[in-house]
């Protein structure tokens, strides 16, 4: 897969956040300010259209573009930290114009560990890593077993809805939901919601 399929791939995240924008609100207005779905929206608007029609085969350089165009696009904490894991990623594969299924696990890695760097979240905080983590476990595990490329999805995408749905017996430790103390206990995380989604995007990508 080249640059085509990353293209794709943004197109499709684009999409995902698009159509679920009103359902962002309405997760995010429970626990935050309630504008997750316009900057998730807007913020990955903006990555897509950024490259879509770019000149350069390298991977790298299109995450990274992408990436900097949604922190211009969208300067608030969730849309730093989606950008953060865009141009991470986009380090990463620096030189890459091919990727495989290994390649697709580091991409998401990365994103992760971009994310989680510029956010200072780790693991059971109650934030998008908890929807992502498991879908990089999900892939990485895919990769080593050489599975297909859509079966490796399909798998990632239900890890990340497995742990967005963990999420109502965590503990907010961030933002506004951690004012809530014990309370947040039961609430869902908006961020990863935006986890799933992405992973429900790139299943979609890859069938």
């Amino acid at each position: 897969m080249d640059k085509g399929y990353i293209i794709k791939l943004l197109e499709n995240l684009k999409d995902i956040m698009m159509t679920n924008k009103d359902y962002l609100i309405q997760l995010d207005s429970v626990v935050g300010d309630g504008d997750l779905g316009l900057t998730m929206s807007d913020g990955f608007l903006a990555a897509y259209n950024a490259v879509k029609d770019t000149d350069d085969n390298d991977i790298g350089k299109i995450l990274y573009a992408a990436g900097k165009a949604m922190s211009t696009a969208v300067p608030s904490t969730m849309g730093t930290l989606m950008a953060s894991g865009f141009m991470n990623a986009g380090k990463v594969l620096k030189g890459t114009t091919e990727v495989t299924l290994t390649d697709i696990a580091n991409l998401f890695d990365a994103y992760l560990e971009g994310v989680a760097a510029r956010g200072k979240a780790k693991l059971g905080d109650k934030t998008f890593l908890d929807g992502l983590a498991p879908a990089v476990a999900s892939l990485k595990a895919s990769a080593k077993n050489q599975d297909t490329l859509e079966h490796a999805a399909s798998d990632a995408a239900y890890a990340a809805e497995e742990g967005f749905m963990h999420t109502n017996q965590l503990l907010a430790v961030h933002g506004r939901a951690a004012t809530r103390g014990e309370e947040s206990r039961k609430l869902l995380d908006p961020g990863a919601a935006v986890a799933m989604l992405m992973m429900k995007a790139f299943h979609k990508s890859v069938r």
